[in-house]
């Protein structure tokens, strides 16, 4: 191989779903690449099944979560293309030669993929898969703003010069389209390759996922306050994202005002909360196959609505508190 590549995963209690990543990426053809796991913590046995893999570097860390795991295995490598995944991905084969090809200009400093889906036959897992591939299929452009950290390859002297992922943003939330910012501001550009698949494994229990969304409300906090530019979303947003969380914000505002018995108010609460059913349950079933799945995920995007908004109100309540550092910002305060 000419091209010196390295494959970084960060890795935390992923037990039940790491051994299938790491068999794909052992089993990649043509490419001696360098594969490393960075086990960020973990108190499972998730040591035990890198550890069983001899072709992986295993690296082990404090808890100190995904973004500086990943900047740990960029330090620890030496490949000049730098390949990153999931410890829930499977990649496909050919994953790593496909991507290469993409590089076909110097301007173009990031590959990145999309998802499909390992456990289908999850309703809620399948659910997320679907509104995913709406988005890459008809949202996502050749060159986009953004990519997601589950399937890139960077080139090593981008990545070095823009610093990498900030590691202020402790979750699995945020980090990935602050690093995406800070390349295209760089000057260079990111190109979408949606047939550049690694397989996931969707979250399948709602609790989870609506803590996850929960979180991704709060770290948007921080994230548009480093780049206030992108407030008016990205290639993965569109107007549907803004609309439900604005038409939240403005039930919020008329049920405070309700026991006033303003007759105003309680016409404009009725019509935020029919137009917020109305969008989830449009775009629901625009984006889901089966009849089951529209149901199901216009009541999930109903509730996902108010969750993020709560977590985005978290985190600027804490800015506004004075916390403009956002490294100290933690969403469980």
């Amino acid at each position: 191989m000419s091209v010196p590549v390295s494959i970084i995963v960060p890795a935390y209690n992923c037990s039940k779903t790491i051994k299938e990543t790491l068999r794909a990426l052992v089993e990649q053809p043509d490419h001696p690449l360098e594969i490393i796991v960075v086990d960020d913590g973990s108190t499972d046995t998730t040591s035990e099944i890198i550890k069983a893999f001899p072709q992986v570097k295993y690296i082990y860390q404090n808890n100190a979560g995904p973004a500086s795991a990943r900047n740990r295995g960029a330090k620890e490598s030496k490949g000049e293309f730098l390949f990153f995944t999931d410890s829930d991905c499977i990649p496909e084969e050919n994953w790593v030669s496909k991507a290469l090809e993409n590089f076909k200009t110097p301007d173009i400093a990031v590959v990145a993929g999309s998802y499909s889906i390992a456990n289908e036959s999850e309703l809620l897992a399948n659910c997320i898969h679907q509104e995913i591939r709406y988005r890459h299929q008809k949202l996502m452009p050749k060159f986009p703003k953004s990519f997601g950290s589950y399937n890139f390859c960077v080139r090593r002297k981008v990545f070095e010069k823009v610093g990498g992922f900030d590691q202020n943003y402790r979750f699995a939330s945020g980090e990935d389209n602050d690093l995406s910012y800070k390349i295209t501001k760089a000057g260079y550009r990111i190109f979408f390759d949606p047939s550049l698949i690694v397989k996931h494994f969707h979250t399948s229990v709602l609790e989870k996922y609506l803590r996850e969304q929960y979180r991704h409300g709060f770290w948007r906090m921080k994230m548009y306050l480093d780049h206030p530019s992108m407030m008016g979303g990205d290639d993965y947003t569109f107007w549907k994202d803004s609309a439900e969380v604005l038409l939240c914000y403005a039930l919020a505002g008329f049920l405070v005002v309700l026991p006033f018995r303003i007759v105003l108010f309680e016409k404009l609460s009725i019509l935020a909360l029919i137009l917020l059913i109305l969008i989830n349950a449009y775009f629901a079933f625009l984006m889901m196959p089966t009849l089951t799945q529209k149901l199901y995920f216009a009541f999930v995007m109903f509730l996902r609505t108010f969750v993020r908004s709560a977590g985005f109100i978290h985190g600027l309540s804490l800015i506004l508190k004075g916390r403009t550092n956002t490294s100290t910002l933690h969403p469980e305060e």
